[in-house]
């Protein structure tokens, strides 16, 4: 997996200071994208055991609230399988740091059904989030008043509530 860019005090993808981790490819190609260049699979540095280092290490200390990852699409299979065992070990070592995904795909595509990003590994994922935010970018649904995602469409995840009640509940 490649990843385009880390930010390491991110105030624009989730509550609080995050550390932001933005990985390559993306099959939606959704119009009007703020980052095209991360649809391709290629595009920066390869996803490495000392990246992976690095963001442990930026995410230990107390003022940041957690991990954010965004793309590209997380959630392509391609991604899935580097970023499931990373998402472990960041809530192996940070149990009450949150994780906030977004993507392109919506929560119904990853858990049922037989799109290619169906995967056990999704599921594992969706398992670890805490928030996702889905669905794919629409232009004429875009709205800056937004927080936390750039069309109306989007919707923004409880992913611990939705797990529970065994229905999709969406952050307040």
């Amino acid at each position: 997996m490649n990843y385009g860019a880390i930010k390491n005090c991110d105030i624009a993808n989730g509550i609080g200071v995050r550390v932001s981790l933005f990985v390559s490819g993306c099959r939606n190609h959704c119009k009007g994208c703020f980052q095209p260049e991360t649809w391709d699979f290629n595009y920066g540095d390869n996803f490495t055991t000392e990246t992976s280092d690095e963001l442990i290490k930026l995410l230990s200390p107390d003022y940041i609230n957690g991990l954010t990852i965004l793309g590209g699409d997380p959630f392509e299979p391609e991604n899935q399988k580097v970023l499931l065992p990373f998402m472990k070990r960041v809530k192996e070592t940070y149990p009450n740091k949150d994780i906030w995904v977004y993507t392109g795909y919506t929560y119904e595509s990853l858990t049922s059904g037989s799109a290619a990003v169906h995967t056990a590994e999704a599921k594992e994922m969706l398992s670890l989030i805490d928030i996702l935010v889905d669905g794919p970018f629409i232009e004429d649904k875009k709205n800056i008043r937004l927080r936390f995602k750039g069309s109306e469409n989007q919707r923004i995840i409880d992913m611990k509530k939705t797990i529970s009640q065994g229905q999709i509940v969406l952050r307040e």
